[in-house]
């Protein structure tokens, strides 16, 4: 049976991180100059060896993104249908152990917030809810993406893992895509994040996107949460994640995402600090692996580093982005899941993307719907 475990138990935290480390600046000569890059490059490019090449990354990144993807950004907007959550996670506003009030939108309130969302040119909707099986189950997610599948052409979540069967119903009623983010592939300290609630199972959700993939879903996206775990180690068996889905369920397409710990009412702080400059050379190395992967950035980021990032690599970005469940329309002031960065508006980042010559993608390029 086909699982990424199986590849992931063969390899040591430990051992990938001294590998990493150890690249020197002539791996680093050698990966830039490889025209087919394997996952030995990436570590030379992800590793401390590689930032006096940053901006020779960059400038390959870009010129790699341009030819593959040309001068276009795909704009999306989360929304968040439920901050109900049985999960202990100790990063994240929804953990079970925040007192906070909890709020499941209703079939109402759903229509109004896509309402609001295709007014402003939304064509791309990330559903986003906390993990609670009962309250927001697949028969709740099922019913969401019936309420909006006629109104949107592109429709994400990001939800509890679930079964392949699950998965299997909600593609029927019109599901592309679905990110699940291991949050870190360190198994030990996965554990201290995760005490208690269904995420607490490391190997369950390691082999969500082996589920996926079965499923034939259209669009699979991965990530870590860095500041849990050295950003270098997740980073790596991030792309070894990829590359041994991009070769099992090749018809699948994939994106990565890059969120950073931000602040909420938990208040965790980071273990492992990532710069601004740490997170441009990821940026540039997943480009420089993968000319074909979506990389996704979100309102997480700050203006200043959005706007001068997207040259190098991005090819979607989330805007004016609430976190908390009907923050568009309902609930303007209930608690979000974490704070952003980026407060523009959609209007305002659409100006800023137009200003520096890309074209403004309102819906996945590679997605049709004929029902749209």
């Amino acid at each position: 049976m086909h699982s990424f475990k199986n590849i992931f138990d063969t390899h040591s935290w430990a051992d990938t991180l001294n590998s990493i480390r150890n690249k020197t600046e002539a791996d680093v000569q050698r990966a830039l100059q490889n025209p087919k890059r394997d996952l030995e490059d990436f570590k030379a490019l992800i590793s401390p060896a590689a930032q006096p090449f940053l901006e020779e990354m960059a400038q390959a990144s870009k010129a790699q993104t341009q030819k593959r993807f040309g001068n276009t950004i795909q704009m999306y907007a989360p929304m968040y249908l439920s901050n109900e959550c049985q999960n202990i996670c100790t990063y994240c506003g929804f953990s079970l152990t925040n007192k906070i009030p909890r709020k499941t939108l209703t079939d109402a309130e759903i229509s109004q917030e896509v309402s609001f969302l295709k007014s402003k040119g939304y064509n791309h909707i990330l559903l986003v809810t906390g993990e609670a099986n009962k309250t927001v189950g697949v028969e709740y997610i099922k019913n969401a993406i019936r309420l909006i599948q006629s109104e949107i052409a592109n429709i994400t979540i990001e939800v509890q893992p679930l079964e392949k069967e699950e998965y299997e119903q909600l593609i029927g009623e019109g599901l592309y895509a679905v990110l699940v983010y291991q949050e870190t592939y360190h198994r030990e300290e996965y554990k201290k994040h995760h005490p208690k609630g269904k995420k607490s199972n490391f190997d369950y959700r390691l082999d969500t996107p082996d589920r996926l993939g079965k499923a034939g879903v259209h669009k699979i996206g991965l990530g870590a949460l860095f500041g849990l775990e050295d950003w270098r180690a997740d980073s790596f068996f991030t792309a070894l994640h990829l590359r041994y889905l991009q070769k099992t369920y090749w018809k699948t397409k994939y994106s990565i995402s890059f969120p950073r710990l931000r602040p909420h009412s938990g208040g965790l702080e980071p273990k492992v600090a990532m710069t601004d400059s740490d997170l441009a050379q990821l940026i540039c190395a997943f480009r420089l692996l993968d000319e074909d992967v979506e990389l996704s950035l979100s309102t997480r980021e700050s203006e200043t580093f959005r706007d001068h990032i997207i040259h190098f690599g991005i090819t979607s970005i989330s805007a004016e982005s609430k976190t908390n469940p009907g923050g568009y329309t309902v609930e303007k002031e209930s608690l979000e899941q974490f704070e952003i960065s980026d407060n523009r508006s959609t209007e305002e980042i659409s100006k800023m993307l137009s200003s520096k010559g890309f074209e403004v993608v309102w819906k996945d390029w590679h997605h049709f719907n004929p029902a749209n």
